[in-house]
């Protein structure tokens, strides 16, 4: 096959003051420093800034706060900005999201009038003009017409499956690769698909911001290479070098059936798979090519599946996983409560699991390799029975579980997720605090933090939980025993490992 092709980024002919909604997300993550390569001024809007004091481009953009559920900060941001990439999107934010995406779409598109902006620019999926679409995809076709039909010039793109490392689209399908050699699967499987590299969807993003002329429109992206889903699994298993996937195809719809199991058997909360999988009982490929009019296809054209799928993999491997599926679903929720410092948890009842270990011989520099590489594939060092059945059950209650793993096997940033943790706070070789996201009356952390102490370093290990009525005095009186067992094998366990990689 013909290797893969580096992304080459051409100064655009105009450049323009651009504001990206979603830049916190999957797509927008990867889209902002492209959109600077090629010399346009970026301003992001997110609703929690903190979660960019990482990312390599945040001094090279203009943040602004913006809660676009009631379009606070929205004004400020867009005020002199020429495009508006609108790459938000609500579906893993509960069962009202069709009417939170619309609002939001009417809000952005009577924003970006006000302001005075040249173009909005949206992504949305690829469906049939005449079909009953399931709420995701209704939703997404919704929004679209919503800004089209505004008196802003729009450019909606609507695409298929995105193939790249951590997208939604090739973690589900990798894990059921993964998982199952032989999948009893739903008549959707013989649908058809045109899945379309996260290369190459970003490439139109970045072009449409030089497109000449008030186009106002919608246009189908796809990579010409036409596949039915239950070759996207075999071709991928071959791909991966595992043994030949089956695909047994039953003569039954069942989308909400095999949401519920998709999201068992891969990182995807339900909120996640029951909408994409409802979305895939139609056919998703492109019906025209007029996108060519306005764009011209990559100078080195579009990837094909299999192409896509090896660079997926080759950019996992190699560590350069920008972004992930999750990075959306952080966003979109709702500002967690921060770990409350000591003097300010008067008049809350805080259970505690403190411990503190001194560790001879160990530097902090020594020790913290490991810590920032705990979950994911390198799990907790301790008692891991236990903590698959607890990831088990947060999946069956609706939680994340623990099969969301990491963006990079080694390194952490604020905002990523870690199993069912999230990091909240990060100060490396000194401290990681990570907020739990599974299903659990009340709030929780984890947090390790290092401190020299002679020639030697002092380890502290300290889970802080602050329950929710009755319910979570009672979970944690459940789950103490567990705590007993569980907390001080993982702190032995983390020194081991350092002390074997010195």
């Amino acid at each position: 096959m013909e290797q893969s092709h580096p992304e080459a980024i051409e100064p655009s002919r105009h450049p323009r003051t651009v504001l990206v909604l979603g830049a916190t997300g999957y797509i927008g993550g990867r889209l902002v420093p492209r959109l600077l390569q090629a010399g346009h001024r970026v301003r992001v809007a997110v609703r929690s800034p903190h979660k960019l004091e990482q990312v390599p481009w945040a001094d090279d953009v203009d943040i602004h706060r913006v809660d676009l559920d009631d379009g606070d900060g929205l004004v400020e941001a867009a005020t002199g900005a020429e495009i508006i990439h609108h790459l938000v999107h609500s579906m893993g934010s509960g069962h009202d999201f069709e009417d939170r995406e619309a609002a939001t779409a009417r809000r952005v598109a009577e924003t970006a009038e006000a302001a005075g902006v040249r173009r909005i620019v949206y992504l949305g999926g690829l469906h049939p003009d005449k079909a009953d679409l399931s709420m995701h995809m209704r939703s997404r076709a919704e929004v679209g017409r919503i800004l089209i039909d505004s008196s802003v010039p729009t450019v909606a793109f609507q695409a298929g499956i995105i193939i790249g490392s951590g997208s939604a689209s090739f973690e589900m399908v990798r894990h059921l690769a993964l998982t199952l050699r032989l999948m009893p699967a739903p008549r959707w499987v013989t649908n058809h698909v045109e899945p379309l590299a996260v290369r190459d969807v970003l490439y139109y993003l970045l072009r449409a911001v030089d497109i000449d002329g008030d186009v106002n429109r919608a246009f189908d992206i796809g990579s010409h290479d036409v596949l039915k889903y239950a070759e996207i699994m075999k071709t991928f298993a071959a791909i991966a070098g595992l043994k030949p996937r089956h695909v047994l195809t039953l003569p039954l719809p069942a989308p909400t059936l095999s949401g519920i199991w998709v999201g068992l058997v891969t990182p995807l909360p339900f909120t996640l798979t029951l909408p994409l999988v409802q979305s895939l009982q139609e056919d998703a490929v492109t019906k025209d090519r007029d996108v060519d009019s306005v764009i011209s296809p990559p100078p080195d054209g579009l990837l094909n599946y299999e192409q896509s799928v090896r660079l997926a993999l080759q950019r996992e491997a190699e560590g350069a996983v920008d972004t992930n599926w999750d990075a959306d679903a952080g966003e979109l929720a709702q500002a967690a409560k921060p770990l409350p410092n000591d003097p300010e948890w008067a008049g809350e009842r805080v259970f505690t699991d403190d411990r503190t270990l001194r560790f001879p011989g160990l530097t902090p520099e020594q020790l913290w390799p490991v810590i920032e590489g705990i979950g994911g594939r390198n799990g907790w060092y301790s008692w891991p029975l236990a903590w698959k059945v607890r990831g088990v059950w947060d999946k069956l209650v609706g939680g994340v579980g623990l099969n969301r793993g990491r963006r990079l096997p080694d390194r952490l940033r604020v905002g990523d997720p870690v199993d069912w943790w999230r990091v909240e706070e990060l100060d490396p070789e000194h401290r990681l605090l990570l907020r739990a996201e599974m299903r659990v009356s009340g709030s929780a952390w984890l947090e390790f933090t290092t401190t020299e102490a002679g020639r030697g370093c002092d380890f502290r290990q300290r889970a802080v939980f602050i329950p929710k009525g009755i319910r979570g005095r009672l979970y944690w009186g459940f789950v103490s025993p567990f705590h007993r067992l569980i907390f001080p094998a993982m702190a032995k366990n983390i020194a081991g490992a350092a002390e074997k990689s010195r």
